[in-house]
């Protein structure tokens, strides 16, 4: 038997997971909330939810969907919204995913204190928290984990991780902003702003730090214990940035296992670093991975070697399809037929399971929180992992309000195993 979701959020991004939720065949039952109601009848009025779908699991609130009896809840709403809903949910007795960050608002100490809360909510209810963090299943970081876990980086050295996303890049942050301002929930932005302006906080592009924190931390399974940061100001009077301290942040951090690790978060700066705007890289005295190329040598016990024989570094250019983790077959062929909808089943036998969403992680991450929430386990993504990733980002942020004071960053621990 499987288990009841409900999908809350059903705008442009959240509507990219609905259909990949209901179609996983460990899913029995699929709710749908938004305030709009026209987001809701998308999905209601589609002949591919008719199966798990039924007309009174919709719900026009977060306390009416809590009050419901779904095992989870996805929450993919605005981000200043995401933590508060998440403890909310947990209190009605669900489990949840959240899109990311915990949350993003410009408080770097409010930040600390929401992962506080639901970390203690977790702790005491027995529920799980998973963040959406797409980074954490794109191919190089499957890849680069699995490498770890065979011990072949030997011991990391130097990572860095960036998120260069220019406030005029393709995809557009300004519009982002616009389109999120402008919904029914949006609308009230300004005002929740203006009590943080009032306060004297600004915010910056380590508020949203998860995207380039999470591959070193993930790989390396370390987490951050100093940081020294640095801010550009925007001097432009670009109203993008009027209530933002920073519009670029630069961060360097100690890690628990020795390793350094960089962090660039950039909004205003065109072009990327390397071959992707979005990505990291990693070393290690044995292995190195860059831009989808892995670099090794297998070091020999130099008591016992010919010093003129030594072994010369390998060098390989991997593919995404040869970096993927697999994903169960029938898992697979739902979410084809979620994917081709247009195609008739028995066709799809013929098609290759391609996925899609910021670099092929959004079926993993479907995956991974059904999975875990019907194996009774920890998401990979739990709340104790996810504010590793957050607290960079806080405490960068902290220090650069300090002209690059060294920092200590607090830790929570590991989640517990149960």
């Amino acid at each position: 038997m499987g288990i009841s979701i409900g999908l809350v959020g059903l705008g442009a991004f959240g509507g990219a997971f609905a259909d990949l939720f209901k179609s996983h065949p460990l899913v029995d039952r699929v709710g749908l909330c938004d305030v709009e109601p026209e987001r809701i009848a998308k999905f209601a009025n589609d002949p591919f939810f008719k199966d798990k779908f039924n007309p009174r699991d919709a719900y026009s609130s977060l306390d009416d969907i809590c009050r419901a009896d779904f095992d989870a809840l996805v929450i993919i709403t605005q981000h200043w919204m995401h933590a508060p809903q998440c403890l909310q949910a947990m209190k009605s007795g669900k489990h949840v995913y959240s899109a990311v960050p915990i949350i993003s608002i410009p408080d770097d100490d409010e930040i600390m204190e929401w992962c506080d809360r639901l970390i203690d909510a977790s702790k005491k209810t027995g529920l799980y928290y998973m963040l959406g963090e797409t980074t954490y299943y794109r191919p190089n970081a499957m890849f680069c984990r699995r490498m770890a876990k065979e011990g072949r980086f030997g011991d990391f050295v130097y990572a860095e991780g960036e998120y260069c996303h220019d406030v005029d890049n393709w995809c557009n942050l300004r519009q982002v902003m616009y389109d999120r301002t402008s919904s029914k929930t949006g609308r009230g932005y300004d005002e929740i702003m203006k009590k943080y302006l009032g306060k004297g906080r600004k915010g910056g592009p380590m508020h949203y730090p998860t995207h380039s924190t999470c591959g070193p931390v993930c790989v390396m399974n370390a987490h951050a214990e100093k940081v020294t940061s640095y801010g550009y100001r925007n001097r432009t009077g670009d109203p993008h940035f009027a209530s933002d301290e920073f519009s670029n942040e630069v961060a360097l951090f100690k890690m628990s296992n020795g390793a350094t690790v960089r962090i660039a978060e950039m909004r205003e700066s065109p072009g990327i670093l390397g071959d992707d705007g979005e990505s990291f890289r990693i070393m290690g005295t044995n292995g190195t991975f860059s831009e989808n190329r892995w670099d090794e040598i297998k070091r020999p016990d130099f008591a016992k070697i010919d010093l003129k024989k030594l072994p010369k570094p390998s060098h390989t250019v991997l593919t995404d399809k040869e970096m993927r983790d697999p994903l169960p077959l029938e898992v697979q062929n739902a979410f084809k037929q979620a994917m081709n909808k247009d195609v008739k089943k028995e066709d799809l036998q013929n098609l290759d399971f391609n996925p899609a969403g910021h670099g092929g992680s959004h079926p993993y991450l479907v995956h991974e929180f059904v999975d875990a929430i019907t194996s009774k386990r920890q998401p990979a993504i739990n709340i104790w992992e996810a504010s590793r990733y957050m607290v960079m980002g806080a405490m960068a942020h902290k220090s650069a309000l300090k002209d690059g004071e060294t920092l200590q960053v607090p830790d929570w621990g590991d989640a517990p195993s149960r």
